[in-house]
């Protein structure tokens, strides 16, 4: 299978080539040529599968290129042993007659996130060797929260990496911040900038696409890579979860196979909902994908109206995650459904970068809307919905996932539709434990880690160990970085002026060497050649004795032969010039 550009259609290349890269030079995002289809025997054998071995079948139609084994060593790295708190990896839980909830926060960094971030890396060290890269990959990340910590737990100590996270001073919880600045690992680095996470996701690109910075990388030995979503590696792993969920639910006898599920996200950079989507390109039967916002409700807008338009003020709310205006998956989709017009995406994210917005044809609304259906959840309602679904049902929500379920019950509201819905949910809710606190009427002063004890005792839940284990840690980042600054913080931590230096050293080193070699062959050359002039002397001496020796001898002979030449000297002549 080949990947393309949303941007140049005409530019194709393998998975392994599309997850080195990250990023397509024009700034484009990678998508494949197809999406494979499961066919009904696979489906029928994935019911009775465990979580891993779905994981190789999806994965396998996606990525051509690796080897079956290549891709088994990947998912039993990332979802083996005990990395995940629960042994389905992701499992569903019943809510209520028509309301699932997904749990894909089981992972080491108590989020959604993990399900990519634990096996990106293992694809990413894979696609090196494959494409015979053999620099250091540098991977840069923007994070809203989740995605930072994720990605730093990845990639902790991988051979022949950097990891560099960029999240917004300001615009992530307590513990979420705790978790990143009290990160482990020789090969990490952290960084809060001044802004919001737009700003740190914008800067990450422009240096993406910065050619002159992107050359001194490679020249001290760098390349760069992204753990984003727009990374086709991060999104890909996320389509199993949607399918592996269906069939437990078959399994378990909640649904028949081929019975229809709505699917409702929280949704912030549109990665998530677009592995949904395709999901259902792949067979999964969804009638509705219901896409969930905060009061950043940007994408609510589009999808009612058709038109993007960042241009309005941005909300830091008590759901950081999702705390984002310009989506950047939404243009894989996009790309899409316009019938992968490069051209016209292209046109479109410009006027998203001039202006800030831009509107879509009616013919493409029309397909949006077709599949999709909007609404948002603001701070009151979100806290409300942690409150109520706790009191009608034991069970605890986390933030994110409570402007899902408020979200829904707006859907079901307006539509009349009680379809099956399984309803993402995306973080533990000790990552938010002071909100949903405050939501379940405590209000309090206290640190974080002495309100995750609170929260066990109100609720019942054990407190995830990776989180238990942040007390007492030391806190090793605390950087603040203005966005333009980025880039310096990246040269300062690769040391790239000193790799500079090395590497001049090294050319000098080597012409130096090549120089001492010119002349060494000089020398030699020259030896050689004044032996060849004594031995052709040597032989010239030799030919004058001979040519001495004969000539005492010629005489005698001469007179013999003058003799005769003597007799007949014009005649012998003449036959000499025949």
């Amino acid at each position: 299978m080949y990947y393309r550009s949303t941007r140049n259609a005409g530019l194709k290349m393998k998975s392994a080539e599309a997850i080195k890269k990250g990023l397509s030079e024009e700034g484009g995002l990678f998508v494949p040529c197809e999406i494979p289809v499961l066919t009904d025997t696979e489906w029928k054998k994935m019911i009775d599968m465990p979580y891993i071995e779905r994981a190789n079948l999806i994965l396998r139609k996606y990525l051509t290129d690796f080897t079956a084994k290549e891709i088994a060593a990947c998912t039993e790295a990332a979802y083996g042993g005990n990395k995940f708190s629960s042994d389905k990896v992701a499992p569903v839980v019943k809510l209520n007659n028509n309301q699932y909830i997904l749990e894909l926060w089981h992972g080491p960094t108590c989020a959604f996130k993990d399900m990519a971030l634990q096996i990106l890396p293992h694809f990413m060290t894979a696609a090196m060797k494959k494409t015979g890269e053999d620099k250091t990959v540098v991977i840069l990340v923007a994070t809203s929260g989740d995605t930072g910590k994720a990605a730093l737990e990845g990639f902790k100590d991988v051979a022949g990496t950097r990891i560099i996270v960029f999240y917004p001073g300001e615009g992530v919880s307590d513990m979420q911040k705790l978790q990143m600045m009290t990160q482990e690992g020789a090969n990490v680095f952290v960084s809060g900038i001044y802004g919001n996470f737009d700003d740190a996701q914008s800067g990450v690109k422009a240096i993406f696409t910065n050619e002159a910075e992107n050359a001194e990388l490679e020249k001290a030995g760098y390349i760069l890579s992204s753990a984003n979503s727009i990374n086709w590696g991060r999104l890909v792993p996320q389509i199993v979860y949607y399918i592996s969920a269906y069939c437990d639910m078959v399994h378990s006898g909640e649904l028949t196979m081929g019975e229809k599920i709505n699917v409702c996200v929280p949704t912030g950079n549109f990665g998530n909902i677009l592995a949904a989507y395709y999901a259902r390109k792949m067979g999964l039967p969804v009638h509705k994908l219901i896409c969930a916002s905060n009061q950043n409700n940007v994408l609510t807008d589009f999808i009612h109206t058709g038109e993007y338009n960042r241009n309005r003020d941005f909300y830091a709310s008590v759901s950081p995650s999702m705390d984002i205006l310009i989506s950047s998956n939404l243009e894989r989709l996009l790309f899409d459904i316009s019938g992968c017009d490069d051209k016209r995406i292209t046109t479109l994210m410009n006027k998203l970068n001039k202006s800030g917005s831009y509107q879509l044809p009616k013919t493409l609304h029309k397909k949006v809307t077709d599949l999709f259906w909007g609404g948002f959840c603001d701070d009151y309602f979100t806290k409300v919905r942690i409150w109520k679904t706790f009191t009608e049902t034991g069970y605890t929500l986390d933030t994110h996932t409570a402007v899902a379920v408020d979200v829904y019950e707006q859907y079901v509201n307006e539509t009349g539709d009680y379809t099956k819905t399984l309803i993402a949910s995306t973080a533990s809710p000790y990552k938010f434990n002071r909100v949903v606190l405050s939501a379940l009427g405590e209000d309090s002063d206290e640190d974080d880690l002495t309100l995750t004890e609170r929260l066990r005792d109100k609720c019942h839940m054990e407190i995830p160990a990776s989180l238990s284990a942040l007390r007492g840690k030391e806190r090793r980042f605390t950087t603040v970085a203005a966005k333009e600054d980025m880039y310096s913080v990246i040269r300062d931590f690769l040391q790239v002026e000193e790799q500079l230096a090395s590497v001049e050293k090294k050319e000098a080193e080597n012409k130096g060497k090549v120089q001492k070699e010119s002349v060494k062959k000089g020398v030699s050359a020259a030896k050689s050649t004044g032996k060849k002039e004594a031995a052709s002397k040597a032989e010239e001496m030799v030919i004058g004795k001979s040519a001495v020796a004969k000539a005492e001898k010629k005489p005698v002979r001469r007179q013999t032969v003058g003799a005769q030449a003597e007799t007949k000297p014009m005649a012998e002549k003449k036959d000499i010039n025949k």
